[in-house]
């Protein structure tokens, strides 16, 4: 198993270090693993930070925004210069618990070939405000009878994914909000399984709960916009003789015939 663990970061010296050690102790034993931070234009310390322990941890890659760009754009970065065919995400504040990652890949990936896209993380036991708490859960019902994605914790940043998948979605900002849905989309199946979460020891949010509920709406209705103009015909490839099978093949590059092949079964 080959992975790449993107974790977009805004100002987080103060967590970034641990989180980091955290992931390699998770996965030094599990797979062959690298990470991928992405500082999204931090101000802080950050970068001298990201400096220091990459000089001990071999498998650390840094990308540097010059200016904050947002986490959307700082993971499709992340994701796009990823070596490996298996994403993992982490949010940079340490509220994630690296630990669940082995238990989410061995999710994706114990049946072999499948048609299993993404597994997200579902944060059952919220370590937040009781305010944040509430907008969270009704913002998640919301989305949930909108998108129908069938995901009780679509924001939750630990999920596993194909990269493959990853590059098939439409890329716009705030989009990580929307990844099992947009998963989905693509003709893959989306599971939750439930995952640790910490308190934030360090810092706060860089989400105010005004600006994300303004901003949510726009998007929902973008991304609702999305599904609902997404089609997946279904295909029968009819059996032929060895002698019409040369006449396909000899007629194909004049246009005269074209061979259409499966593709990507819908969700049910």
């Amino acid at each position: 198993m080959q992975v790449s663990v993107v974790i977009p970061v805004h100002n987080e010296s103060a967590n970034i270090a641990e989180l980091l050690t955290e992931v390699d102790k998770s996965l030094s034993d599990f797979c062959d693993y690298e990470i991928v931070v992405v500082d999204d234009g931090s101000s802080d310390s950050t970068p001298s930070v990201l400096e220091s322990i990459g000089e001990q941890l071999t498998t650390l890659r840094v990308l540097r925004h010059e200016t904050c760009c947002g986490q959307s754009t700082a993971l499709i970065t992340g994701v796009m210069a990823a070596d490996y065919p298996i994403i993992c995400t982490l949010d940079g504040d340490g509220q994630n618990n690296p630990a669940d990652l082995p238990k989410m890949l061995e999710a994706l990936t114990q049946n072999g070939p499948s048609d299993l896209a993404m597994v997200a993380g579902y944060r059952k036991k919220r370590q937040d405000s009781k305010w944040r708490l509430f907008c969270s859960r009704v913002a998640n019902s919301v989305r949930r009878s909108m998108l129908s994605d069938d995901t009780p914790d679509s924001g939750c940043g630990i999920k596993v994914f194909y990269r493959q998948t990853f590059m098939s979605m439409p890329h716009f900002d705030h989009m990580h909000r929307f990844l099992p849905c947009l998963a989905q989309r693509t003709g893959g199946r989306v599971t939750s399984v439930e995952v640790n979460h910490r308190p934030r020891l360090h810092g706060r949010s860089h989400y105010g709960t005004m600006g994300r509920l303004l901003v949510g709406i726009v998007d929902l209705a973008g991304v609702a916009w999305l599904v609902r103009r997404n089609k997946f015909p279904v295909v029968s490839i009819m059996e032929a003789s060895n002698d019409l099978r040369t006449n396909v093949d000899n007629n194909r590059t004049a246009g005269s015939i074209h061979v259409y092949r499966p593709v990507r079964r819908s969700v049910a």
